[in-house]
Order: C-alpha cells, then sequence, then structure tokens
C-alpha cells in the first residue's frame, strides 16, 4: 500500500524466494551443505522441507541463513540504491524477521510493526501458506515475542480487519513520514 503511495519498496521475503528459486544464487550453496533432498523437482528450495528442519534444528537455521542473508542484503542494497536515485520520498524495508536480524534493525530509522492477535495471525498463516496450526505455533516460537517487536516499534498499525480498514491507517503512515524534517528519516 506504501509502494502505491510512491513509497520505494525493497522486499526482502520476495528477494529471499528469488535467491531460492531454480537458477536463484542460493541454490548451489544450499544444494552442497543441505544436500539434493530440500530442493524440489524443479530445482527451488524445498521450502516445506527446509521450514521443518530449520525450525527443528538451531544449527540448521544458523546455516541456511549464512547462504542467504549476504544475498539477500546484496540485493537489497542494489534495489534500495536504484530505488533512492530514482527520487521516491522515501524507502520501505519489508523484512519479515526484521527483530531476529541484527543487520536490519541497525540499517532502519522508522520501524513500522503491523500487529495483530496471535490467533488473527495464526490463522492467516495457515490459511495463505497451507500450514497446520502446530507447524504455525513451531515458526511462531522460534520467531520474537510480540511483546519485543510491539517494544521496539516506532509506530504499530493494527490489522484486524479488512485490507479496506487497513488503507486508511496506511494512508494516515504516509503522510506522516512525509511530514518528517528531510534528513531525519533516510529509510523505513
Amino acid at each position: 500500500m506504501l509502494g502505491a503511495l510512491g513509497a520505494g519498496i525493497i522486499d526482502t521475503d520476495r528477494i529471499s524466494h528469488q535467491v531460492t528459486a531454480p537458477g536463484g544464487e542460493a541454490i548451489p550453496f544450499i544444494t552442497e551443505v543441505f544436500g539434493v533432498e530440500l530442493i524440489d523437482s524443479q530445482g527451488a528450495l524445498n521450502r516445506p522441507k527446509m521450514r521443518a528442519l530449520v525450525f527443528a534444528d538451531p544449527k540448521a537455521r544458523r546455516s541456511l541463513e549464512q547462504i542467504t542473508h549476504p544475498l539477500i542484503q546484496q540485493e537489497a542494497s542494489k534495489q534500495a540504491l536504484a530505488l533512492a536515485n530514482s527520487g521516491v520520498p522515501y524507502l520501505v524495508f519489508v523484512v519479515p524477521l526484521l527483530m531476529e536480524s541484527n543487520l536490519w534493525i541497525n540499517l532502519i530509522d522508522y520501524l513500522v510493526v503491523v500487529d495483530c492477535p496471535q490467533e488473527t495471525q495464526i490463522q492467516r498463516v495457515m490459511h495463505r501458506n497451507n500450514m497446520t496450526r502446530s507447524e504455525v505455533e513451531s515458526v511462531l516460537k522460534a520467531q520474537t515475542s510480540r511483546d519485543h517487536r510491539l517494544a521496539a516499534a516506532t509506530v504499530v498499525i493494527e490489522n484486524q480487519g479488512s485490507l479496506d480498514e487497513l488503507k486508511p491507517k496506511v494512508f494516515n503512515l504516509h503522510q506522516e513520514i512525509l511530514a518528517i524534517q528531510p534528513g531525519r528519516l533516510s529509510s523505513s
């Protein structure tokens, strides 16, 4: 929604999917470290198998992050530079696991957390990712707590309803960011 209002969007989740797609830069390294059984028949990362592995084995998770995070950071930096040079009023870094990363939290000036009750979050993820409740709960346990995310936020946007209910909140956030003194905010 912020992109539709003119912000430059760098979506690290989308970049993650690119580097783990067939022919993606991370695939040879993932194959070397984890074996071909974690690559699907199209040559992409088998996300369900990898998800099960990394949430059961923290060492495997760190190994995957050591492969993917530098590639994601490199592409995100490239996109940010191109967008900044295009004249967008501000940049938005979409980082699903921002609080778990020492890198990203130190690169932003304004932290927006989109929040909803945990049960709503579980239901949305189950529906969106075709996951079971126990799989979603396992993922949530491995992430920073909701309270920690909320405490770190510059702004919290409540997202308990529909997209139509969210739109005016996002528009108000956009106006708030635009009103910040130039130079005080270099990215969001």
